[in-house]
Protein backbone atom coordinates (compact mmCIF):
# COMPACT_ATOMS: atom_id res chain seq x y z
CA UNK A 1 0.00 0.00 0.00
CA UNK A 2 1.06 3.49 -0.79
CA UNK A 3 2.66 5.40 2.01
CA UNK A 4 2.04 2.59 4.23
CA UNK A 5 5.87 2.08 5.70
CA UNK A 6 6.65 6.01 5.17
CA UNK A 7 5.82 6.92 9.17
CA UNK A 8 5.12 10.81 8.11
CA UNK A 9 2.56 9.51 5.89
CA UNK A 10 -1.06 8.70 7.11
CA UNK A 11 -2.84 6.39 5.48
CA UNK A 12 -6.76 6.35 5.72
CA UNK A 13 -9.13 4.24 7.31
CA UNK A 14 -10.93 3.44 3.90
CA UNK A 15 -7.31 2.40 2.07
CA UNK A 16 -6.25 0.26 5.23
CA UNK A 17 -6.65 -3.52 4.26
CA UNK A 18 -7.51 -6.63 6.05
CA UNK A 19 -10.33 -7.37 8.78
CA UNK A 20 -11.81 -5.29 11.75
CA UNK A 21 -11.72 -5.34 15.13
CA UNK A 22 -13.77 -3.95 17.84
CA UNK A 23 -12.52 -1.21 19.52
CA UNK A 24 -14.85 0.86 22.58
CA UNK A 25 -15.39 4.49 23.08
CA UNK A 26 -16.49 6.39 26.00
CA UNK A 27 -16.85 10.02 26.46
CA UNK A 28 -16.56 9.38 30.55
CA UNK A 29 -13.10 10.22 31.77
CA UNK A 30 -13.42 9.12 35.08
CA UNK A 31 -12.54 6.07 37.10
CA UNK A 32 -16.05 4.77 35.80
CA UNK A 33 -15.09 5.67 32.50
CA UNK A 34 -12.14 3.45 32.50
CA UNK A 35 -13.97 0.34 34.30
CA UNK A 36 -16.97 0.72 31.57
CA UNK A 37 -14.52 0.33 28.87
CA UNK A 38 -12.23 -2.14 30.86
CA UNK A 39 -15.26 -4.09 31.33
CA UNK A 40 -16.05 -4.94 27.87
CA UNK A 41 -12.15 -6.30 27.18
CA UNK A 42 -11.37 -8.36 30.53
CA UNK A 43 -12.29 -11.46 29.98
CA UNK A 44 -9.21 -13.59 29.38
CA UNK A 45 -7.67 -11.36 32.57
CA UNK A 46 -7.09 -13.94 34.81
CA UNK A 47 -4.20 -14.74 37.35
CA UNK A 48 -1.64 -12.68 38.77
CA UNK A 49 -1.90 -9.41 37.24
CA UNK A 50 0.43 -7.12 35.85
CA UNK A 51 -1.04 -3.29 34.90
CA UNK A 52 1.55 -1.62 33.11
CA UNK A 53 1.06 2.19 33.51
CA UNK A 54 3.50 5.12 33.19
CA UNK A 55 3.65 6.44 36.35
CA UNK A 56 5.67 9.52 35.74
CA UNK A 57 8.50 11.38 36.54
CA UNK A 58 8.01 13.85 39.83
CA UNK A 59 5.09 15.50 39.95
CA UNK A 60 3.96 15.50 36.24
CA UNK A 61 1.04 17.01 35.49
CA UNK A 62 -0.52 15.11 32.96
CA UNK A 63 -0.77 11.30 33.96
CA UNK A 64 -3.61 9.43 34.32
CA UNK A 65 -4.27 10.44 38.19
CA UNK A 66 -3.43 7.76 40.61
CA UNK A 67 -6.80 8.21 42.69
CA UNK A 68 -8.47 6.98 39.49
CA UNK A 69 -6.33 4.07 39.25
CA UNK A 70 -6.67 3.03 42.96
CA UNK A 71 -10.75 3.37 42.39
CA UNK A 72 -10.57 1.00 39.26
CA UNK A 73 -8.08 -1.40 41.12
CA UNK A 74 -10.09 -1.42 44.24
CA UNK A 75 -13.53 -2.43 42.46
CA UNK A 76 -13.04 -5.01 39.55
CA UNK A 77 -12.40 -8.13 40.37
CA UNK A 78 -10.10 -9.28 37.99
CA UNK A 79 -7.76 -6.82 39.46
CA UNK A 80 -7.95 -7.00 42.97
CA UNK A 81 -4.43 -7.98 44.11
CA UNK A 82 -3.22 -6.72 41.09
CA UNK A 83 0.21 -5.05 40.33
CA UNK A 84 1.96 -1.99 38.45
CA UNK A 85 4.69 -3.15 37.16
CA UNK A 86 7.02 -0.29 35.28
CA UNK A 87 10.93 -0.46 34.22
CA UNK A 88 13.37 1.81 35.30
CA UNK A 89 14.62 4.43 32.43
CA UNK A 90 17.43 4.72 29.55
CA UNK A 91 18.06 8.26 30.33
CA UNK A 92 19.93 9.82 33.98
CA UNK A 93 16.89 11.09 35.92
CA UNK A 94 14.39 10.06 38.38
CA UNK A 95 13.70 7.26 37.90
CA UNK A 96 16.85 6.04 36.73
CA UNK A 97 17.61 3.22 39.32
CA UNK A 98 15.52 1.25 41.36
CA UNK A 99 16.21 4.08 44.51
CA UNK A 100 15.15 7.12 42.27
CA UNK A 101 12.27 5.15 40.88
CA UNK A 102 10.78 4.04 44.32
CA UNK A 103 11.22 7.78 45.17
CA UNK A 104 9.34 9.00 42.53
CA UNK A 105 6.68 6.56 42.50
CA UNK A 106 5.91 7.59 46.65
CA UNK A 107 5.83 11.01 45.27
CA UNK A 108 3.38 10.47 42.97
CA UNK A 109 1.15 8.82 45.36
CA UNK A 110 1.28 5.33 43.81
CA UNK A 111 2.87 3.39 46.41
CA UNK A 112 -0.06 4.49 49.13
CA UNK A 113 -2.42 2.03 47.34
CA UNK A 114 -0.76 -0.74 45.87
CA UNK A 115 2.76 -2.99 45.27
CA UNK A 116 4.41 -1.08 41.96
CA UNK A 117 7.07 -3.95 41.15
CA UNK A 118 10.34 -2.25 39.07
CA UNK A 119 10.63 -5.39 36.69
CA UNK A 120 14.21 -5.13 35.94
CA UNK A 121 15.31 -4.47 39.87
CA UNK A 122 16.61 -7.93 39.73
CA UNK A 123 18.01 -8.41 36.05
CA UNK A 124 16.29 -9.36 32.88
CA UNK A 125 14.93 -11.65 30.86
CA UNK A 126 15.25 -12.78 27.26
CA UNK A 127 11.81 -12.80 24.89
CA UNK A 128 11.72 -14.03 21.56
CA UNK A 129 10.80 -11.51 18.64
CA UNK A 130 9.32 -13.48 16.22
CA UNK A 131 8.95 -12.37 12.34
CA UNK A 132 11.24 -9.49 13.63
CA UNK A 133 13.75 -7.70 10.87
CA UNK A 134 15.96 -5.94 13.87
CA UNK A 135 15.50 -8.45 16.67
CA UNK A 136 15.14 -12.22 17.36
CA UNK A 137 14.95 -11.63 21.09
CA UNK A 138 14.39 -8.18 23.70
CA UNK A 139 15.58 -8.07 27.15
CA UNK A 140 12.47 -7.28 29.78
CA UNK A 141 12.85 -7.08 33.14
CA UNK A 142 12.78 -10.43 34.72
CA UNK A 143 9.54 -10.06 36.58
CA UNK A 144 7.55 -9.76 33.61
CA UNK A 145 7.75 -13.86 33.39
CA UNK A 146 5.82 -13.72 36.90
CA UNK A 147 2.92 -12.78 35.74
CA UNK A 148 -0.27 -14.36 34.07
CA UNK A 149 -1.99 -11.28 32.73
CA UNK A 150 -1.45 -7.86 31.33
CA UNK A 151 -3.44 -5.27 31.37
CA UNK A 152 -1.85 -2.32 29.32
CA UNK A 153 -3.53 1.07 31.05
CA UNK A 154 -1.92 3.96 28.99
CA UNK A 155 -2.16 7.61 29.08
CA UNK A 156 -2.42 8.69 25.03
CA UNK A 157 -0.35 11.27 24.22
CA UNK A 158 2.23 12.93 22.22
CA UNK A 159 6.01 11.69 22.38
CA UNK A 160 9.51 13.53 21.76
CA UNK A 161 10.79 10.94 19.75
CA UNK A 162 7.79 8.43 18.96
CA UNK A 163 5.47 11.11 17.83
CA UNK A 164 2.84 9.69 20.09
CA UNK A 165 2.44 7.66 22.53
CA UNK A 166 -0.35 4.93 22.53
CA UNK A 167 -0.42 1.06 24.24
CA UNK A 168 2.69 0.26 21.46
CA UNK A 169 4.86 2.73 23.53
CA UNK A 170 3.64 2.05 26.55
CA UNK A 171 4.83 -1.57 26.19
CA UNK A 172 7.27 -1.25 24.17
CA UNK A 173 9.37 1.26 25.72
CA UNK A 174 7.87 0.46 28.88
CA UNK A 175 8.70 -3.52 29.75
CA UNK A 176 11.98 -3.54 27.78
CA UNK A 177 14.89 -3.01 30.82
CA UNK A 178 16.83 0.11 31.47
CA UNK A 179 20.01 -0.26 30.82
CA UNK A 180 19.99 -3.14 27.74
CA UNK A 181 16.47 -3.38 26.34
CA UNK A 182 15.94 0.32 26.01
CA UNK A 183 19.72 0.39 24.91
CA UNK A 184 18.59 -1.94 21.84
CA UNK A 185 15.88 -0.06 21.22
CA UNK A 186 17.31 3.90 21.25
CA UNK A 187 21.05 3.11 21.27
CA UNK A 188 23.27 3.48 17.52
CA UNK A 189 26.65 3.82 16.12
CA UNK A 190 27.69 5.04 19.56
CA UNK A 191 24.99 7.21 20.15
CA UNK A 192 22.64 6.57 23.15
CA UNK A 193 19.39 8.00 21.11
CA UNK A 194 20.85 7.56 17.78
CA UNK A 195 17.61 5.50 16.66
CA UNK A 196 14.87 7.75 15.01
CA UNK A 197 12.10 7.69 12.54
CA UNK A 198 10.73 4.29 10.93
CA UNK A 199 13.87 2.62 12.70
CA UNK A 200 12.33 3.49 16.07
CA UNK A 201 9.12 3.21 15.61
CA UNK A 202 9.08 -0.66 14.39
CA UNK A 203 12.38 -1.71 16.91
CA UNK A 204 9.66 -0.12 19.62
CA UNK A 205 6.57 -2.35 17.63
CA UNK A 206 9.33 -5.33 18.03
CA UNK A 207 9.63 -4.68 21.57
CA UNK A 208 5.94 -4.90 22.22
CA UNK A 209 5.38 -8.31 20.34
CA UNK A 210 7.73 -10.03 22.83
CA UNK A 211 5.61 -8.99 25.48
CA UNK A 212 2.21 -9.54 24.12
CA UNK A 213 3.20 -12.85 22.78
CA UNK A 214 4.41 -13.84 26.07
CA UNK A 215 1.03 -13.26 27.22
CA UNK A 216 -0.81 -14.64 24.43
CA UNK A 217 -5.09 -14.30 25.09
CA UNK A 218 -3.95 -12.37 28.49
CA UNK A 219 -3.58 -9.25 27.23
CA UNK A 220 -6.12 -6.22 26.92
CA UNK A 221 -5.95 -2.42 26.48
CA UNK A 222 -7.47 0.86 27.82
CA UNK A 223 -6.38 4.56 26.26
CA UNK A 224 -7.32 7.23 28.21
CA UNK A 225 -7.41 10.23 25.56
CA UNK A 226 -6.98 12.98 28.55
CA UNK A 227 -4.37 16.29 28.84
CA UNK A 228 -2.47 14.70 25.89
CA UNK A 229 0.11 17.03 25.41
CA UNK A 230 2.88 16.74 22.42
CA UNK A 231 5.18 15.64 25.30
CA UNK A 232 5.57 12.25 26.86
CA UNK A 233 4.87 11.68 30.71
CA UNK A 234 8.76 10.84 31.23
CA UNK A 235 9.37 15.13 30.25
CA UNK A 236 7.03 15.63 33.71
CA UNK A 237 6.56 19.27 34.76
CA UNK A 238 8.86 20.23 31.82
CA UNK A 239 5.61 18.89 29.39
CA UNK A 240 4.67 21.20 26.84
CA UNK A 241 1.47 23.12 27.25
CA UNK A 242 -1.80 20.62 26.79
CA UNK A 243 -3.67 22.41 23.90
CA UNK A 244 -5.73 19.41 22.27
CA UNK A 245 -9.15 19.01 23.70
CA UNK A 246 -10.06 15.91 25.67
CA UNK A 247 -11.67 12.91 24.23
CA UNK A 248 -12.33 9.81 25.95
CA UNK A 249 -11.06 6.09 26.73
CA UNK A 250 -10.65 3.49 24.62
CA UNK A 251 -10.54 -0.19 25.16
CA UNK A 252 -9.95 -3.32 22.63
CA UNK A 253 -8.11 -6.65 23.16
CA UNK A 254 -6.31 -5.98 19.77
CA UNK A 255 -3.49 -3.11 20.21
CA UNK A 256 -3.09 -2.24 16.49
CA UNK A 257 -7.04 -1.77 16.47
CA UNK A 258 -7.03 0.83 19.75
CA UNK A 259 -4.11 2.71 19.04
CA UNK A 260 -5.14 2.70 14.81
CA UNK A 261 -8.13 4.35 16.56
CA UNK A 262 -7.01 6.73 19.04
CA UNK A 263 -4.75 8.35 16.54
CA UNK A 264 -8.13 8.60 13.99
CA UNK A 265 -9.55 10.27 16.38
CA UNK A 266 -7.37 12.77 16.87
CA UNK A 267 -6.89 13.10 12.76
CA UNK A 268 -10.83 13.47 13.16
CA UNK A 269 -10.56 16.78 15.26
CA UNK A 270 -10.22 20.25 13.59
CA UNK A 271 -7.24 21.91 12.32
CA UNK A 272 -7.15 24.24 14.97
CA UNK A 273 -7.81 21.18 17.44
CA UNK A 274 -5.31 18.77 16.21
CA UNK A 275 -1.85 20.81 15.08
CA UNK A 276 0.23 20.63 17.66
CA UNK A 277 -0.46 17.07 18.14
CA UNK A 278 -0.92 16.41 14.60
CA UNK A 279 2.56 18.00 13.58
CA UNK A 280 4.33 16.04 16.48
CA UNK A 281 3.01 12.72 15.30
CA UNK A 282 3.84 13.24 11.08
CA UNK A 283 7.26 14.55 12.20
CA UNK A 284 8.45 12.51 13.97
CA UNK A 285 7.01 9.37 11.16
CA UNK A 286 4.79 7.95 14.21
CA UNK A 287 2.45 6.54 12.00
CA UNK A 288 4.85 3.59 11.20
CA UNK A 289 4.29 2.44 14.71
CA UNK A 290 0.20 1.54 13.26
CA UNK A 291 1.29 -0.28 9.77
CA UNK A 292 4.29 -1.79 11.03
CA UNK A 293 1.94 -3.25 14.02
CA UNK A 294 -0.45 -4.68 11.11
CA UNK A 295 2.66 -6.18 8.79
CA UNK A 296 3.27 -7.95 12.03
CA UNK A 297 0.28 -9.80 12.46
CA UNK A 298 -0.11 -8.27 16.05
CA UNK A 299 -3.27 -7.06 15.21
CA UNK A 300 -6.21 -5.20 12.63
CA UNK A 301 -5.80 -0.93 11.87
CA UNK A 302 -9.21 -1.23 11.09
CA UNK A 303 -12.00 -1.51 13.52
CA UNK A 304 -15.39 -1.24 14.39
CA UNK A 305 -15.98 1.84 16.81
CA UNK A 306 -18.57 1.43 19.27
CA UNK A 307 -20.26 4.02 21.44
CA UNK A 308 -20.81 3.05 24.70
CA UNK A 309 -22.53 5.78 25.96
CA UNK A 310 -25.62 5.54 23.39
CA UNK A 311 -26.36 2.16 23.21
CA UNK A 312 -23.42 0.24 21.52
CA UNK A 313 -24.00 2.08 18.77
CA UNK A 314 -21.37 1.90 15.86
CA UNK A 315 -20.01 5.20 15.12
CA UNK A 316 -17.30 6.91 13.20
CA UNK A 317 -14.06 8.66 14.78
CA UNK A 318 -15.44 11.75 13.42
CA UNK A 319 -19.13 11.32 15.36
CA UNK A 320 -16.96 10.73 18.70
CA UNK A 321 -15.03 13.72 18.74
CA UNK A 322 -17.70 16.06 17.17
CA UNK A 323 -18.74 17.64 20.65
CA UNK A 324 -15.25 17.81 22.35
CA UNK A 325 -14.23 21.01 23.77
CA UNK A 326 -11.61 23.03 24.24
CA UNK A 327 -9.08 22.08 26.36
CA UNK A 328 -9.23 22.66 30.08
CA UNK A 329 -7.16 21.49 32.71
CA UNK A 330 -9.26 19.19 34.86
CA UNK A 331 -8.82 19.90 38.25
CA UNK A 332 -9.02 15.91 40.18
CA UNK A 333 -10.12 15.13 43.57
Amino acid sequence: MAGSTDGSIYVPFEERTGNESIVYFTRELSPEGIMKAYEKVCGNITGKVAVKLHTGEPKGPNIVPPAWIRKVLENEETLKGATIVETNTFYDGDRYTTEQHRETLKVNGWTEFCEVDIMDEEGTVDLPVEGGKWFDHMTHGSHMTNYDSLFTLTHFKGHTMGGFGGSNKNIGIGCADGRIGKGMIHAKDGNDWGVVEEELMEKITESTKATIDFFGRNVTYVNVMRNMSVSCDCEGVGAMPVVTPNVGILSSTDICAIDSASVDLIHAMTEEQHHDLWERMQSRHGFRQLSYMHELGMGNWKYILIDLDNGDAVITPKEAVKDVKPFKKMTVR
